[in-house]
C-alpha cells in the first residue's frame, strides 16, 4: 500500500522538495540518486484522483496519477533549475504520455511545484529550452497536491536490480548518459 503525503512530512530546514514525472520513476530515482545537493529520493505517485494508489492499479491508468520522484534538495549545493536542467537531458519532453516503449498517461512528463518560484523557474526552462527541440515540449507545470509513496520494493530499484533486463537496457543508459553529461555534478561512487 501507498503512503499518503498531502502537505508533510515537509523538507528538512532549509531543504526543498522537487517533484518530477518523466517515464519510470526506477529511472529518474537512479540518476538523482547520484546527483550533487540531493539529500534524498523517493519513488511515488501524484497528480492522480485516487485515494492511497498501488503499482497495479496505477499501471492500468484508471487513477490519473504519474509515476513521479520526490527529490529532497539543499538549495545551497545545487539549484532547482539545476535539477530541472538534468531533468530535461535525461528524458524526452515532448514525447505527450509515454518515454520510449513506457506508454500511459502515468509516464507523462510534469513537473509538480510546490512554490511560485519553483513554477516560474520550470516556466522558463521550458520557454528556453523549447526553440532547441524540433517539436513542442508537452511537459506540464502543475501545483503539487497528494503524494503517495510507492510501495517499497520501487525504492532503490534500480541499486538491487541493476541485472534485471528493464534495468540493463532502459535504466542502465540513462544513467551512463547522466554521468557523462553531468559527471562534475556528480557524487563520488562510494564502495
Amino acid at each position: 500500500m501507498s503512503i499518503r503525503n498531502p502537505l508533510g512530512p515537509q523538507p528538512r530546514p532549509g531543504h526543498e522538495f522537487a517533484t518530477l514525472g518523466g517515464g519510470c520513476f526506477w529511472c529518474l530515482e537512479a540518476v538523482f540518486e547520484e546527483l550533487v545537493g540531493v539529500v534524498d529520493v523517493e519513488s511515488g505517485y501524484a497528480g492522480g484522483h485516487v485515494a492511497d494508489p498501488t503499482y497495479r492499479a496505477v499501471c492500468d491508468g484508471d487513477t490519473g496519477h504519474a509515476e513521479v520522484v520526490r527529490i529532497e534538495f539543499d538549495p545551497a549545493r545545487i539549484s532547482y533549475r539545476e535539477i530541472l536542467e538534468v531533468f530535461f537531458a535525461i528524458h524526452d519532453p515532448t514525447t505527450l504520455n509515454r518515454q520510449g516503449n513506457d506508454v500511459g498517461t502515468q509516464y507523462r512528463s510534469v513537473i509538480l511545484y510546490h512554490s511560485d518560484e519553483q513554477r516560474r523557474i520550470a516556466e522558463a526552462i521550458i520557454a528556453e529550452a523549447q526553440p532547441s527541440y524540433g517539436t513542442e515540449i508537452v511537459t506540464r507545470v502543475v501545483p503539487a497536491t497528494d503524494y503517495y509513496r510507492a510501495e517499497t520494493y520501487h525504492q532503490e530499484y534500480f541499486r538491487h536490480n541493476a541485472a534485471q533486463g528493464y534495468c540493463m537496457f532502459v535504466v542502465a543508459p540513462k544513467v551512463e548518459k547522466f554521468r557523462k553529461t553531468f559527471a562534475a555534478k556528480r557524487r563520488k561512487a562510494t564502495a
